[in-house]
């Protein structure tokens, strides 16, 4: 699956929840490349779902090879390439309108919903 995204999601937009980011060139942000593969494979995965589970991202490795600014578009290309159970690992790549821009895998994995939620809040004692 392959989805497209034209840069609008900055480095220093990203200032606002973690302030290091302040300052930082205007490009396309790391944060949000790993954002646009995640959300591919979520996309690919939505018809093979049950209503009540969802997929959460488990493991990234990414590689961001090359700056993209603003107003040039994106595309992340992911294929699913194995399956253990609930465990799905995705072989992707993104570029711009010019160059691979990061490559890598990502790893998900299928979750009842309800279940992962009332897990999370638990941690809370």
């Amino acid at each position: 699956m392959t989805a497209v995204r034209y840069v609008d999601l900055t480095s220093p937009q990203l200032a606002a929840a973690f302030g290091g980011f302040a300052g930082m060139p205007d490009v396309f942000a790391t944060a949000y490349l790993v954002a646009l593969v995640e959300d591919t494979c979520i996309e690919a995965l939505a018809p093979y779902v049950e209503a009540h589970e969802r997929t959460v991202g488990t493991h990234v490795d990414v590689s961001h090879r090359a700056a993209t600014p603003v107003g040039m578009r994106v595309t992340a290309e992911v294929e699913l390439t194995a399956i253990e159970g609930r465990r799905l690992r995705f072989q992707v790549e993104c570029r711009d309108e010019r160059e691979v821009i990061g490559a890598g895998t990502h790893e998900r994995a299928v979750v009842d919903a309800t279940r992962f939620l009332a897990g999370a809040l638990a941690k809370r004692g």
